[in-house]
């Protein structure tokens, strides 16, 4: 294994371009400089603290994660460190789902999707999976393979997917356990977010998507319940409100424009459902870091 500066080098060097796989490769004992500086994830972030601790601002919120915790940064999300004890020791991976997406199942996908789509869930927590996680981390460099060694390119992605079933075993215990919930809910629940995270922008009612999964809405309303605690507008809400941040967070599109790409009647209406959901107005949200 590469000495721990080199890798932290490199893993800077992806960052800065936005590559597909930004790791560690290991164990360091420092953040890359866009961590420091404030870091816009592009893909799933996961950082794993195996001594000491670290502070952090996510989406203007400030957290701490301690050894044996892992960090999740969802896509799309402001994540800045704050601070660093002298004997920290972490490993970082980003990753972008989409070059693995048509090997990835449904059902796998659907949970990715559900874990990045609530503005509201914990990002840190001890998943009982570290050391595995720290595994993987070790083995996914951020060296490309080249284009004509098949086999590394192979084993890559495969070492991606297998990460990514695992972070979503993961995801399934902490978020979608409910006590009610049969193997055929889930099923149902996972197919919902697939079409919500397609059609949420347009269609908000609970009767678009009962008609989609040819359910009645009475139903799958308390399908939905009981998998995961909310109701479908509930998480059509939720789908938007993440979306709404990330375009205030990170485009300089006016209020007006971004109301129109979420097919708000106007800004007004659009002002109103983000204070109802954040309690800020679109405007003191996007003020709410300088």
């Amino acid at each position: 294994m590469e000495n721990a500066a080199i890798r932290l080098e490199k893993l800077q060097k992806a960052l800065t371009a936005l590559s597909d796989v930004c790791s560690s490769g290991g164990p360091v004992r420092a953040f890359p400089e866009s961590f420091r500086n404030g870091f816009r994830n592009f893909g799933i972030g996961l950082i794993v603290c195996t001594q000491g601790e670290f502070g952090f601002s996510l989406a203007s919120e400030v957290h701490t994660a301690v050894a044996g915790e892992t960090v999740f940064i969802p896509e799309g999300t402001l994540f800045r460190i704050i601070r660093q004890s002298a004997d920290m020791e972490i490993s970082i991976l980003i990753y972008k789902v989409q070059p693995i997406k048509d090997i990835l199942g449904n059902q796998v996908y659907s949970v990715h999707l559900y874990s990045r789509m609530s503005p509201d869930l914990p990002c840190v927590w001890k998943t009982g999976d570290e050391e595995d996680m720290i595994t993987y981390m070790a083995l996914i460099s951020s060296d490309t393979p080249s284009d004509n060694d098949l086999f590394a390119i192979s084993e890559r992605k495969l070492l991606l997917l297998s990460l990514t079933y695992r972070l979503c075993a993961i995801f399934q215990r902490k978020y979608l356990s409910g006590q009610t919930a049969n193997i055929r809910q889930t099923e149902i629940f996972l197919r919902l977010i697939q079409f919500i995270d397609r059609y949420y922008t347009s269609q908000r009612g609970v009767e678009f998507y009962a008609d989609k999964l040819c359910l009645s809405p009475k139903y799958l309303s308390s399908v939905s319940k009981a998998v995961c605690g909310y109701t479908v507008q509930e998480l059509v809400f939720k789908a938007i409100v993440r979306r709404s941040m990330s375009l205030l967070d990170s485009t300089n599109k006016t209020v007006l424009e971004i109301s129109e790409e979420l097919n708000f009647p106007n800004p007004s209406s659009f002002g109103t459902f983000f204070r109802k959901q954040t309690g800020l107005s679109p405007q003191k949200y996007r003020e709410r870091e300088k």
